[in-house]
């Protein structure tokens, strides 16, 4: 059963995010992969995200589809027109990329050519209206496609600090959802009983919601996330319990592995982000139960 028709039915699903090279040199992107098949629905493959020059995420994607898992991209118009981004769409349909993820591209002063001039032609509503009118059968100037595109696409929620950005945001995603997003994906999740109401929030918009796992690698980055994103909800408990442990990556891995099994029983699935640690992925699956 693919990613679409498992989270239409209720059934939760599980995702990895993957970043392809930067470079030609695939050959731990396809590892990671090989490492993966049957053990989550989908890979999603980030398209030069944090402003850093990579590999597109449509060939990463047709690498991961080779090795017999379903992908998914990520969608913006930071660096593309409508005409490029629809162009990509089709290409990515007929490469067998079904699952899109439209996001916010991050500021390019944040990465490795701040002299890239911006695009921003299409903001994420206006790409997923284009995406709802490619599947219906035309582009965004009206003209009829021969052959029409069946795309599963969603849409992410940013961090929020408080109530106030937790409204915005969910405004925000109601709009999206509006426009054609089949689903929504959140921010890392690093308290559950703190985050259930936010999740149960989104949830009110009835398509699916996908929580963010994110694998802290040692005390220094899960002390930088709890000072620098307060929204993070990231508690002192929790640097502690790494603190003190006998062995700090073990006990990241497992800290990720129960997330994913009480999140669970809140969500309709998990995106597992290990951030440049994909080796360790089936690690977190294994903690996880999975």
């Amino acid at each position: 059963m693919n990613l679409k028709n498992k989270l239409t039915n209720g059934e939760f699903s599980v995702i990895a995010e993957m970043s392809t090279p930067k470079g030609v040199d695939i050959s731990d992107l396809v590892t990671s992969a090989r490492n993966l098949k049957s053990r989550v629905d989908a890979v999603v493959i980030p398209d030069m995200d944090n402003g850093v020059m990579h590999m597109s995420a449509i060939a990463g994607a047709a690498l991961v589809r080779q090795q017999g898992i379903e992908p998914m991209i990520h969608v913006y118009g930071r660096d593309r027109n409508r005409m490029a981004l629809q162009g990509d769409m089709l290409a990515a349909h007929v490469l067998g990329i079904p699952n899109l993820l439209v996001v916010q591209g991050e500021e390019m002063s944040l990465g490795d050519h701040q002299d890239a001039k911006l695009v921003d032609d299409l903001n994420e509503r206006d790409i997923l209206v284009m995406v709802d009118t490619l599947k219906k059968g035309s582009d965004l100037a009206g003209f009829e496609l021969k052959g029409s595109p069946d795309f599963f696409a969603g849409c992410q929620v940013n961090p929020m600090t408080d109530d106030k950005d937790l409204d915005a945001e969910f405004n925000r995603a109601k709009e999206k959802v509006d426009a054609g997003a089949q689903f929504i994906i959140v921010p890392p999740v690093f308290d559950i009983n703190s985050y259930t109401p936010i999740l149960e929030k989104f949830k009110s918009l009835d398509v699916p919601v996908i929580a963010t796992v994110f694998l802290l690698k040692n005390v220094g980055m899960a002390r930088y996330i709890s000072i620098n994103d307060p929204g993070s909800r990231l508690t002192d408990a929790l640097i502690t319990r790494i603190r003190t442990a006998k062995d700090r990556e073990t006990e990241c891995i497992a800290v990720a592995g129960e997330m994913i099994q009480a999140l669970g029983k809140v969500v309709h699935g998990v995106k597992i982000s290990a951030m440049g640690w994909e080796d360790r992925l089936p690690a977190i699956l294994d903690s996880a139960g999975i």
